[in-house]
């Protein structure tokens, strides 16, 4: 189940490299409902479970909240370091650029959309209802991330063939870290753990990366209601999940 949904991340990810060369005004919103989405799983469903699962406390803070900070952290410090954030939001022109950074950023998101895919598999050892959760979330921030390995790779100068196969790189890597949780099982303290590690890049995600760049252009009011109802859908879902 976990290798058949993560297809959807996939081929997500795929739509999003078709829109980067193809970009309308509607972007926005679809980034928007992106962003509500993600932000409802983590902190309605991903976050409540990961403390649950992985138990004690360290310090006196449950140990799943820490990497949840610590996840945020990394994510953070990622971005900063190969500077994705400049990129994605075309700053500047290609001019000047190295390629090789554009690739190796590109790179960089393959390497997340892998643990995606891990993340998607080990939620379905939760259960059927957290993994279906973490699997909305991955899907629909593999839209941006489709969008942005495409748009980074061509703006520090790398062709379109380039391009091309790191968007079909970053739309392969969820499928292979899915299947991958089929050859073990994680003990639950350590599942918890790393779902709370992985609620704090995907919360970065969506707060530094995906919702700015809904606004970015279009600060719509329909952009926020679009967010706000992504929020709301998984709330739906938690509750009828319960």
């Amino acid at each position: 189940m976990a290798v058949f949904v993560a297809l959807g991340a996939f081929l997500m990810t795929l739509v999003g490299g078709w829109t980067a060369r193809r970009v309308t005004d509607r972007r926005h919103l679809v980034l928007g409902l992106a962003g509500g989405l993600m932000l409802g799983v983590v902190g309605l469903d991903l976050l409540p479970e990961a403390i649950e699962a992985a138990g004690g406390k360290v310090f006196g803070v449950p140990a799943a909240l820490l990497l949840f900070v610590a996840g945020f952290l990394l994510a953070h410090l990622v971005e900063r370091l190969l500077a994705v954030r400049q990129a994605a939001h075309g700053a500047v022109g290609h001019e000047g650029r190295t390629p090789q950074v554009g690739l190796t950023a590109a790179a960089a998101m393959v390497g997340h959309s892998a643990m995606d895919g891990v993340a998607i598999g080990a939620a379905f050892q939760v259960g059927g209802g957290m993994g279906a959760a973490v699997a909305l979330a991955v899907i629909a921030h593999d839209f941006a991330d489709g969008f942005n390995t495409y748009t980074i790779t061509t703006l520090y100068g790398n062709d379109r063939r380039k391009a091309v196969v790191m968007l079909f790189a970053d739309a392969a890597a969820p499928v292979v870290g899915a299947a991958s949780t089929l050859l073990f099982t994680i003990p639950e303290p350590l599942l918890g753990g790393y779902l709370g590690f992985f609620g704090g890049a995907l919360l970065y995600l969506a707060a530094a990366e995906i919702l700015p760049e809904a606004h970015h252009e279009h600060p719509a009011r329909s952009t926020l209601l679009c967010t706000v109802a992504g929020a709301a859908f998984i709330w739906l879902v938690v509750g009828i999940a319960e």
